[in-house]
């Protein structure tokens, strides 16, 4: 049952006791609308006005005077006749010692949500939530202004405040809608570019901080945390080619090359200011399209507070950041990243959400977005809350919201952050700090039913936006569909490979051998899931250094070996992602508070790891054999997985009528001449990539290009701390992936 402000008796039309005067002027009044605005009286139509201030007030009709009201308080009460027969909605030309103005009155104007919405809502199946709360610029019932809506069923009072009204409470009080718990006011004349918050006032009648509009479609610039009336949404798209393209083709069987990216550090203005999304357009998707990446990955951009949280610590769900420009910023981003074929993918956290006063915490004066009970309402590692997946209107929010960044801005995908701190109850507590499940179990079983059903909806309503899971457990079907007993995410991240492989490579080569099944360990259960390989953000802060401080060895071998190990990773099944800056082997950890280090670019060794990314990523799109069969066990064959002596692994990339790709890796540093590599066919393979090769600063060890296998194998040089592929020559004259890159071979 909904609850909200208890119900008063009203006065008689026409009459209004003084009990009613002082709870309207003092802001206490549960139905205003049932006072002010137009009403039937004695002898016709009146209309009452609460205009703190005001001398003298007139009511103004189609631009022609229709009453006259006198102040009945000292206050700013005003009541007068009208001497129109109907109720409409009207004007009001206002006049006080130094000012005079005319302004659309609010209460005479009928509720914009109907009884469908209640409904709906009700139901927990109203997936347009984003067109009717919030605050949108619309025209009713004769008259252009913005209608507010926000859900606070346990209130006693709810007002729109801003400039517009001195931050009043007093002054423009809600309408409840005691079936769906919805407070909404049109407020006549509001331009786009208002800022405002709600002033709520708890069940007992006290004053909350000042909250932000949770489905704010724009917010201020930080440290101010106002929400701000947007824009009609009204961006021209030209991005059909490249959203039909997704929406009819597997996923799991294209190149995907992910470039994560924070928009606050990627790089930044000549003052250290951040880019405009205008600006990252001219630079960001050039540079991408040129590294040959498909898919560009941006870290939270909904609105937050604190730079830091890098946006995992969202406030304001709906809103793409001020620190980048206006909303429509990201549309224009987004639409010139698909013209010119990149997709974008968002950082999604319905996992949890901060504590600041104006955010969802206690929002209406109770637990209403969280949990009330710490143990299940709290997440200790963020000092956060968490969502009550179990409560109807929390998972419209965040279905809404996920349908929300598909439909207004085209994304081509959500990563779902911390998906494991969803599914254990007890994740990062001890005993006794948890609830357990209706079963006793520690699964959390509302979370599990909300990811279904955001899965669900995603997948259901927009044919090629995909959905990724950031969840480090052995979660059984993570990428499995609903129907079929999975969460139906589209991808998983393999954090098994990640914390394996860097692992291994941070041992001093000469003790590799010792370790060498964690690089082979991965594949026990690589095609359990749809796996995105990620080398990500978490892997360079809170002092891990970067890719390229933890490889071991001397600068040299720290450079072979992270190029050796790009090439394992792109040769290996499974999408791939990669942060900014470790594609050109940044040395400084990254912070979100300052720029890449781009000079580092015209150093040879780091230009060579830059142009080797561009080349992988080349050739892995080329050639089919090493993405189309990226989650599937018939694309992957070992060839050599126990050679522990020398650290050697070799395996076969297959697709369905296209030519073989074998990967070849040598992590130690010893040039190894005439080794026997087992190849799946007899013939001539090219070699096709070596990241020895001297352009990418390497030794310039190789094969010149080619390898003859016969009886099953074939005598190759390996570089040290490097890998090679090979591809088999067809005869159809196309060995090489066109990489871009108009260099020599690899190897000659």
């Amino acid at each position: 049952m909904t609850s909200g402000p208890k119900t008063t008796t009203q006065p008689a039309a026409g009459a209004i006791d003084p009990g009613t005067v002082a709870a309207i002027v003092e802001g206490r009044h549960d139905d205003p609308y049932a006072v002010l605005g137009v009403h039937p009286g004695a002898k016709g139509l009146i209309a009452r006005a609460f205009l703190p201030g005001a001398e003298a007030v007139e009511a103004v009709l189609d631009g022609k005077v229709v009453g006259t009201l006198a102040r009945i308080d000292a206050r700013g009460l005003f009541e007068g006749k009208l001497t129109i027969r109907k109720p409409r909605p009207i004007r009001l030309r206002v006049r006080n010692l130094h000012h005079a103005w005319e302004q659309g009155d609010p209460y005479s104007f009928g509720p914009v949500l109907g009884p469908m919405d209640d409904y709906f809502i009700g139901q927990g199946r109203h997936l347009r939530l984003f067109d009717r709360l919030g605050a949108h610029v619309i025209d009713h019932e004769g008259a252009t202004g913005v209608n507010f809506a926000v859900w606070a069923p346990s209130a006693s009072r709810v007002s729109v405040v801003g400039d517009f009204n001195g931050w009043d409470g007093r002054r423009n009080v809600m309408r409840f809608r005691r079936d769906s718990g919805i407070w909404e006011m049109f407020i006549p004349d509001l331009p786009p570019g208002t800022i405002y918050k709600f002033e709520i006032l708890d069940k007992g009648g006290q004053t909350l901080p000042l909250k932000a509009d949770p489905f704010a479609f724009q917010s201020e610039l930080r440290p101010a945390t106002g929400s701000v009336v947007a824009r009609p949404f009204a961006h021209d798209w030209g991005d059909a080619a490249h959203r039909d393209h997704w929406s009819k083709t597997n996923a799991r069987r294209e190149a995907m090359s992910i470039y994560e990216v924070h928009p606050g550090s990627w790089r930044q203005g000549a003052d250290g200011d951040f880019l405009t999304w205008d600006e990252m357009a001219d630079q960001l998707i050039p540079y991408v399209t040129d590294m040959g990446f498909t898919h560009i990955e941006f870290l939270p951009v909904s609105e937050h507070p604190y730079d830091p949280s890098w946006g995992y610590q969202t406030t304001g769900l709906y809103a793409p950041s001020a620190r980048f420009g206006d909303p429509e910023g990201l549309a224009r981003f987004i639409d010139g990243a698909h013209r010119a074929g990149v997709g974008v993918l968002l950082d999604w956290v319905p996992g949890h959400f901060p504590t600041d006063a104006h955010g969802l915490a206690m929002f209406d004066g109770t637990a209403l977005y969280e949990h009330a009970d710490p143990r299940k309402g709290f997440h200790p590692d963020w000092n956060t809350a968490i969502y009550n997946f179990g409560r109807t209107e929390v998972r419209e929010f965040l279905i809404n919201n996920a349908l929300f960044w598909a439909e207004r801005y085209h994304v081509d995908g959500l990563r779902v952050d911390a998906v494991a701190s969803m599914l254990y109850l007890d994740y990062s507590r001890k005993d006794g700090e948890w609830i357990p499940n209706e079963t006793g179990g520690r699964e959390n079983l509302e979370a599990i039913t909300f990811l279904q059903d955001v899965n669900r909806e995603i997948y259901g309503a927009h044919a090629g936006v995909m959905t990724m899971a950031e969840d480090s457990t052995a979660w059984p079907g993570v990428s499995m569909p609903v129907h079929e007993g999975g969460l139906g995410f589209g991808f998983k991240w393999n954090m098994g490979f990640m914390n394996d492989t860097l692992t291994y490579l941070a041992r001093e080569a000469v003790h590799r051998k010792f370790h060498h099944h964690e690089m082979t360990f991965g594949t026990s259960y690589l095609f359990s899931e749809n796996y995105v390989l990620p080398l990500s953000h978490d892997e360079v802060v809170h002092g891990k250094g970067t890719l390229l401080t933890k490889m071991s060895g001397d600068d040299w071998q720290k450079f072979a070996t992270l190029r050796a190990y790009y090439a394992f990773m792109w040769g290996y099944p499974g999408k791939k992602l990669l942060f900014m800056g470790q594609e050109f082997a940044q040395r400084r950890e990254w912070s979100e508070a300052r720029a890449l280090d781009w000079g580092l670019t015209d150093a040879p060794a780091h230009g060579g790891v830059q142009r080797l990314v561009r080349d992988l990523n080349g050739a892995y799109r080329a050639m089919p054999a090493l993405h189309a069969r990226d989650c599937e066990p018939e694309g992957f064959g070992w060839l050599l997985a126990d050679e522990t002596e020398t650290s050697v692994y070799a395996w076969e990339r297959r697709a369905p009528g296209e030519p073989p790709v074998v990967v070849v890796s040598n992590f130690t540093p010893v040039l190894r001449e005439g080794y026997s590599l087992p190849l799946p066919q007899d013939g001539d393979w090219a070699e096709v990539m070596n990241t020895d090769a001297g352009l990418y600063g390497g030794s310039n060890a190789g094969n010149g290009g080619r390898v003859r296998a016969t009886n099953g194998r074939a005598h190759i040089t390996l570089p040290p701390l490097a890998t090679l592929y090979l591809t088999l020559d067809t005869g159809s004259g196309q060995i090489t992936p066109d990489t871009g890159s108009g260099r020599e071979a690899p190897g000659s």
